[in-house]
C-alpha cells in the first residue's frame, strides 16, 4: 500500500532545510572572511584583504622602517571605499527593480575570488610585491571583502559583520557581562539573542584563520579555493534565502 505523503509536511521540512540555511550563511561568511584575509596576508607579501585598515598599520611600520613601500597596501583602502559604495549602487538598482539584493551581491563576491584565485595560481607567487599582477590580484580580494561587508550591511540586516572582528568581540564581551552581572531581565534577554548571533562569527573567522593558514603553507595561493568553494555554498544559500517566503 502506497504512503501518502503530507504536502504540508514536505512544505515544512522544505522550510527547515532554508531556515538552516538562512541561519548558517553569516558563519560561512565569517569563514571566507577569516580564510581569504590570512591566505592574502600570508601569501600576498602582508596584505589584508578584510581587516583593510590593517594595511595602514603596515605601511606606516614600512615607512618608519625604511622598508620598500608595498603600493598595494595604499591602493587597498580607496579600492575598498569604493567597491563599498559601488555595491550600494548595484543594490539600490536592484531595489528599484524589485529584485532580491542577496543572490546578485554573493554572485559578484564569487565571481571576485574566482578572479582572485585564477590570476594567484596562474601568474603567483610574487618575489615582487609590486608586480602588476601582484596588485590587481590582491585588488579582488580586497573587492571580495568590500563586497561582504556591503552585503552583509545591505541584505542581511540585523546580522553581525563577517568580516572584521573588533566590533564583534567587544559586542560579545559586553553582552556576556550583562548576563553574568545584569539584573534586568529585559536587557539580559537581548543580550543573550545578540550574543548567540554574534558568537557563531566569531568562531567562523577564527577557524576561517587557522584553516586559511593551514592549507596556504600545505598548497601555496591555491588555498584561494577554499574561500572560493565557500563563497560557492554560500551563493547557493543565498538562493535559497531568496525563496524564503
Amino acid at each position: 500500500m502506497d504512503e501518502i505523503v503530507d504536502p504540508e509536511r514536505m512544505v515544512g521540512h522544505g522550510s527547515t532545510a532554508v531556515d538552516l540555511a538562512t541561519r548558517a550563511l553569516p558563519f560561512a561568511l565569517s569563514v571566507i572572511a577569516g580564510s581569504t584575509d590570512i591566505i592574502g596576508f600570508l601569501g600576498l607579501n602582508g596584505l589584508f584583504t578584510a581587516h583593510i585598515t590593517g594595511n595602514i598599520v603596515v605601511l606606516a611600520a614600512h615607512i618608519v622602517a625604511s622598508d620598500p613601500t608595498i603600493f598595494s597596501y595604499i591602493l587597498s583602502v580607496p579600492v575598498f571605499m569604493l567597491v563599498l559604495l559601488l555595491t550600494r549602487l548595484v543594490a539600490g538598482g536592484l531595489e528599484r527593480a524589485g529584485v532580491s539584493t542577496l543572490p546578485p551581491l554573493l554572485l559578484l563576491q564569487l565571481l571576485s575570488l574566482i578572479a582572485f584565485l585564477v590570476l594567484c595560481v596562474t601568474a603567483g607567487p610574487w618575489t615582487d610585491a609590486n608586480a602588476t599582477l601582484a596588485i590587481i590580484a590582491g585588488m579582488f580580494g580586497v573587492t571580495a571583502m568590500a563586497m561582504q561587508n556591503a552585503l552583509v550591511q545591505i541584505s542581511l540586516r540585523n546580522t553581525p559583520t563577517t568580516a572584521v572582528m573588533t566590533t564583534n568581540v567587544t559586542h560579545f564581551m559586553l553582552d556576556l557581562g550583562e548576563l553574568l552581572l545584569g539584573d534586568d531581565q529585559a536587557e539580559i534577554a537581548k543580550a543573550r539573542i545578540r550574543a548567540a548571533h554574534t558568537l557563531p562569527v566569531i568562531v567562523g573567522f577564527t577557524i576561517g584563520c587557522g584553516l586559511g593558514a593551514a592549507c596556504e603553507a600545505a598548497a601555496g595561493l591555491w588555498s584561494l579555493a577554499l574561500p572560493t568553494s565557500l563563497a560557492l555554498l554560500a551563493f547557493a544559500m543565498g538562493l535559497a534565502h531568496k525563496r524564503h517566503p
